[in-house]
């Protein structure tokens, strides 16, 4: 008999859930976690602390001395992760360009790669183009051989992100003129894969047909170009073109035109491809398996599925965590919550550890049963075997927090969000502070704010407009105007 993980409900309750929810003693008790388990303290390191200054630097000069009179060592390791941190918590932007400079000025030392690319991202998301170029231009002058088709692809994908195709084409050919020695197939590739994230498979078909004669198209090229499309005829086409060239398809290459079948349902072409590569000594990969598992789901095979499971190991090939989450999806869309169930127990007892996408798929199912106490004994259990919900986890608990207006359970979700740093501020803030504001809860919807301002995440205008008239009407105008001080170091304009 199978045991179960969850306390089975009466048959009152299971009325307004999900029926025959039951979650494997392995997959849940594997994780138990204690009441009385701690929290572990942050500890503030270089990196936290030079960010700290660069945010609280407002005045010209003013960082520069900071960092002059801190004696924090500027190790090229050191500045990779402040400007990641920067990069995850949207820092002042121009605030840390005037850091980068001034850690490059420094007599012999050379940024890294790392640095010049997450340095870029920043300047670009926030619109910068102007001072993206005049740091390209003295990177070119000191070490231009940190400028590479990733710079390029960097750059490339903040302009396609906020400009049009041909901004993003012009800002290609500008890369031409700057670095015209090494522009070749794989800047092009560069180009071609933005536009597939940033824009549509239409415009990246396009452009690469303008300019494909002034490039030599490599198998890179075509694998860019299969990995989007929906729609199997135009795949094909590429796929066919690929071979006129005289290149010969990769594993790469077949996966993407299976996804592309199974996308479009269908599988059998899926099957067949399958077969041809076997014949060309192509030999399938975990992820031509998991392509074909998601196939089945979207075709509505979740026990076919489960068999090629079976299947790939019979080749050699061992199911992973996404071969198994793909299975579990299939089951948990076809409401079969106990063979999706197994399969979790299949998987734990393989040695393998369910992780923040296993758990989803279970939270998904009990957000739509409305089950706030299995879904908190589900969280509480995810902590305890250390697997960190990502910002989907966070969405499901704090959505159905604020339905139960449960504002203890939102508060802890929020405290360990800060403490262990998982999940987006931005988001599950929005969602956290509306409840706060429903309920009235001023103390605790300013002391999120003024967490997540110290975080350096910056709160949306609507959630800052409600709380300012709640600390308004709570006759906090002192309380009020610190938050609005430790706003000011954020570039865009505080609301009024």
């Amino acid at each position: 008999m199978m045991m179960k993980i969850l306390t089975p409900l009466s048959p009152s309750q299971c009325a307004s859930r999900v029926p025959n929810l039951h979650l494997s003693v392995s997959f849940l008790h594997s994780v138990a976690i204690s009441s009385n388990t701690k929290l572990p303290v942050e500890v503030e390191d270089d990196a936290e602390t030079v960010y700290r200054m660069i945010n609280a630097s407002n005045l010209q000069g003013q960082l520069k001395e900071s960092l002059s009179s801190s004696g924090i060592h500027l190790s090229k390791d050191l500045i990779d992760r402040v400007l990641k941190r920067v990069r995850f918590s949207h820092g002042n932007p121009l605030q840390t360009l005037e850091f980068y400079r001034y850690a490059g000025a420094r007599k012999g030392f050379y940024h890294s790669a790392f640095s010049l690319d997450t340095m870029l991202y920043i300047l670009g998301r926030n619109r910068k183009f102007d001072q993206i170029w005049e740091i390209l231009i003295e990177t070119k002058r000191k070490d231009r051989s940190l400028i590479s088709p990733r710079t390029i692809q960097v750059v490339l994908g903040r302009v396609a992100k906020l400009c049009s195709v041909r901004q993003t084409v012009e800002s290609f050919w500008k890369f031409k003129r700057l670095v015209p020695v090494f522009f070749d197939t794989a800047c092009f590739n560069a180009l071609l894969r933005t536009l597939c994230q940033e824009k549509s498979m239409t415009d990246a078909r396009n452009v690469y047909h303008t300019l494909k004669h002034q490039f030599e198209p490599d198998l890179q090229t075509f694998n860019i170009l299969l990995s989007g499309w929906r729609s199997s005829e135009e795949a094909e086409a590429f796929f066919e073109e690929m071979k006129g060239k005289g290149l010969k398809p990769d594993v790469v290459t077949y996966n993407s035109l299976i996804d592309v079948y199974c996308k479009d349902r269908e599988i059998e072409k899926a099957y067949k491809l399958i077969d041809k590569m076997r014949e060309e000594d192509e030999t399938p990969d975990v992820i031509t398996y998991t392509t074909i598992i998601g196939g089945l789901g979207l075709i509505g095979q979740p026990d076919k599925a489960r068999e090629v499971l079976k299947e790939m190991q019979e080749y050699g090939c061992c199911p992973d965590v996404p071969a198994y989450n793909a299975a579990i999806r299939n089951y948990c869309i076809a409401r079969r919550l106990r063979d999706a169930d197994t399969l979790v127990d299949e998987m734990v007892k393989k040695g393998l550890s369910p992780n923040a996408t296993t758990y989803n798929l279970f939270f998904r199912v009990l957000s739509l049963a409305n089950d706030l106490g299995r879904s908190w004994e589900l969280y509480e259990r995810m902590l305890g075997k250390g697997c960190l919900p990502n910002t989907q986890s966070c969405m499901f608990l704090i959505k159905m927090f604020k339905r139960h207006e449960r504002v203890d359970m939102a508060m802890r979700l929020w405290e360990d969000m800060v403490v262990k740093g998982f999940g987006s501020y931005s988001l599950v803030s929005d969602v956290l502070l509306d409840l706060l504001c429903d309920l009235a809860k001023v103390d605790e919807a300013e002391r999120c704010m003024l967490e997540m301002v110290e975080k350096g995440h910056r709160p949306s205008n609507v959630s800052f407009k409600r709380i300012k008239l709640l600390m308004e009407l709570a006759n906090k105008q002192e309380e009020l105007e610190n938050l609005k001080q430790k706003m000011s170091i954020f570039v865009t304009e505080i609301p009024t």
